[in-house]
């Protein structure tokens, strides 16, 4: 599902503990229009950081999550998933009834239940940083009585902000792994191409734009045209050409190796905080 610029929300949203996620979400949210500014009230524990997002997205803010959550139709918890427990405490006397949604890391919707149980419906969603642009991708998990109009809402709330995909819940480490964590891993691949070209004489400012841009109209090409990488790396790959040269070095240097373990880590500690927070 990609962003569709039509959606709206229809209901008060709550940002609890927002973070840089819930601000990717909430510029994403207002760039995209799908949610009014007076729909959506963000907190954080810190008046600067609050005032910060009054001032860029025109939304309500405050430092208490309480008055957000009795005032929200859906709360989304963007909490870290260490005090998880601690805000969920503080909340749970006034979500009966209501629609949350977790995007933290490792913490799974029975332990969320167990901390919550008053509440309508859990669901369990793991966004990316490019939903600040649009260009997200949310994996989303729910429980089994979920009703339809709540995963809807859901796909509606991810969906303004990038593309979405409906995973069962014991894959969303997996997710939080590649996707959640892949970003970072895409800047530093994009930093390194760039010093590549600042190492063989380009200018700083025109590698980094090469590199950029290649690495978006490469992934434009695996979404739009539905072939598989390896056949449009081979498309690039000519016989005895430079890129087979370049893959031949990327091979020698561990780098498929190094992406894939990269993947590993980052699940195995998304399950560790899973455990440890539980």
């Amino acid at each position: 599902m990609r962003a569709d610029p039509t959606l709206r929300m229809d209901k008060k949203i709550a940002f609890l503990g927002a973070g840089r996620m819930a601000e990717a979400l909430i510029g994403g949210l207002r760039a995209s229009e799908a949610g009014r500014s007076a729909d959506i009230w963000a907190t954080d524990p810190l008046a600067a950081r609050c005032e910060a997002m009054k001032t860029q997205f025109g939304v309500r803010v405050g430092t208490a999550n309480q008055p957000a959550a009795e005032w929200a139709d859906a709360v989304v918890l963007a909490v870290k998933p260490q005090v998880m427990a601690q805000v969920a405490a503080g909340i749970s006397s006034c979500l009966e009834g209501k629609l949350v949604l977790s995007i933290a890391a490792g913490i799974s919707i029975t332990w969320v239940r167990r901390l919550i149980p008053s509440v309508r419906a859990i669901i369990r969603a793991m966004p990316n940083t490019p939903a600040l642009v649009r260009e997200g991708i949310t994996a989303v998990a729910s429980e089994p009585d979920c009703s339809n109009h709540d995963v809807a809402f859901a796909r509606s709330l991810f969906g303004s902000v990038g593309r979405v995909v409906e995973v069962e819940e014991r894959l969303m480490d997996a997710v939080t792994g590649l996707s959640g964590s892949g970003p970072a891993y895409v800047f530093v691949a994009i930093e390194a191409l760039a010093d590549g070209g600042v190492k063989m004489g380009l200018p700083r400012r025109t590698a980094e734009l090469l590199a950029a841009q290649t690495v978006l109209g490469a992934a434009r090409l695996v979404l739009e045209r539905g072939e598989h990488p390896a056949q449009l790396k081979d498309q690039v790959a000519s016989p005895g050409g430079t890129t087979i040269a370049g893959l031949h070095k990327l091979e020698q240097e561990g780098f498929r190796a190094a992406l894939i373990a990269a993947v590993e880590a980052a699940t195995k500690r998304s399950e560790e905080l899973g455990r440890t927070c539980s």
